[in-house]
């Protein structure tokens, strides 16, 4: 067993921290640290209860790579689970190389004042890594992470190419608020108003933001809008399945939600653009975000069940096939279990799975390595174990739009 030490108090993160907890004999000393201590102390007190386990709890600005250095020094980890916010992916990455420890995260880097999603800032630690003996492994999450890894089971088992690739992403549950996100609200806003992007003969294709929509029946769910947007495992899906054709994405929204959205866009409360508002500078998406209902507390209310998969089409054996893979989590019941509803379950367990494959070894290099750069069985494995069992049903034609 090996010790780990877990970066961020949100939802996420307290999911992964009771998995850890709860699977004694894949991780030994779990430290969880968070710019807001009380957090930290809260999810370690639910750990205390639910399952007995002792985590050690600790204060850090994941923005201050010195300050970081010195907790990582201090608690000495094998691993460091950074499940802060995005912008935070490249202080924690050098942290990790000044104190030569390994590095895992959910959501690629994205800078504080540009909407822009891009590996690229990582990739580019790969040398560095590589050099120093670590390894650094990005989005082992669901979306990034469990999606991409459908994405290598589909390639590896059931297609010998793959063609066309569809992402769908269904939130069926109801938390009873006008209005509240299910993760972080700047980050999930800032993703959902960008641009949708998708990958088709070679090239990006841009398309407005929410202006392409379709209707899927999501089994347990039922029938319900989605629509194209833009993620970052399509990118690096495209490098790593060269021969796609077409890779692209879809979420789905209630017409209440887009309401909402569209008008604190009208009235300027979405953008990332400072103003002055009383001779101090604010950032409205950080105000709405203040006054948004945390996402950590939507799951007393949460009811309903998530399905998210990949629909893949391409030839095996010279015939054309099509396979759909997915999961489906019931928000109840990933709150009985943690405390936390679906949406928080469905990427604090995949942070949890990945970080337990590279403390056992079973996923190991030097370099920075995207999560469907490995063996996606273990993985897979370790999903039905562990509270998110999947399904594969072959079927009938593609997609038709």
């Amino acid at each position: 067993m090996k010790d780990v030490l877990v970066i961020g108090a949100g939802g996420v993160s307290s999911v992964a921290v009771h998995k850890m907890a709860k699977n004694p004999d894949l991780f030994g000393k779990i430290t969880l640290a968070s710019r807001r201590r009380f957090k930290c102390d809260a999810i370690a007190e639910s750990v205390k209860q639910r399952f007995g386990v002792t985590i050690d709890v600790a204060e850090v600005d994941a923005d201050d790579v010195p300050a970081t250095s010195a907790l990582i020094e201090k608690v000495k980890p094998n691993l460091l689970v950074n499940l802060a916010l995005p912008y935070q992916d490249l202080n924690l990455m050098d942290a990790c190389l000044n104190t030569g420890v390994d590095y895992l995260d959910t959501a690629n880097y994205e800078p504080r004042d540009e909407a822009r999603f891009h590996y690229g800032w990582q990739w580019d630690y790969q040398d560095r890594f590589k050099q120093a003996g670590l390894m650094a492994l990005l989005g082992s999450g669901f979306d990034p992470g469990v999606t991409s890894v459908f994405a290598m089971y589909i390639k590896k088992h059931l297609l010998d190419t793959i063609r066309t690739l569809d992402i769908l992403d269904c939130n069926g549950g109801d938390h009873g608020q006008h209005f509240a996100t299910n993760f972080n609200p700047e980050i999930n806003i800032r993703e959902i108003t960008a641009p949708a992007r998708h990958w088709e003969n070679g090239d990006w294709v841009e398309t407005p933001a929410l202006s392409t929509r379709q209707v899927f029946e999501f089994d347990q769910v039922g029938a319900k809008n989605m629509y194209l947007m833009y993620h970052e495992e399509l990118e690096s899906l495209a490098k790593f399945i060269p021969e796609m054709e077409r890779a692209r994405f879809w979420m789905t929204f209630g017409e209440q939600y887009l309401t909402h959205l569209r008008v604190l866009q009208n009235v300027g409360l979405t953008s990332i653009e400072p103003i002055m508002y009383e001779g101090r500078e604010i950032v409205p998406l950080q105000f709405l975000k203040a006054v948004l209902p945390e996402p950590s507390t939507l799951g007393t209310t949460t009811k309903g069940k998530t399905n998210i998969g990949d629909i893949a089409t391409g030839t095996k054996d010279g015939e054309e096939k099509t396979f759909y893979v997915y999961n489906v989590c019931d928000h109840e019941d990933a709150f009985e279990e943690t405390g936390n509803q679906a949406v928080s379950y469905t990427t604090g367990v995949p942070a949890m799975i990945g970080a337990a494959l590279m403390l056992n070894g079973t996923w190991k290099g030097e370099g920075v390595f995207n999560i469907e750069q490995f063996d996606p069985d273990p993985f897979m494995d370790m999903l039905n174990k562990h509270g998110l069992p999947w399904q594969v049903h072959e079927l009938a034609e593609p997609l038709k739009f």
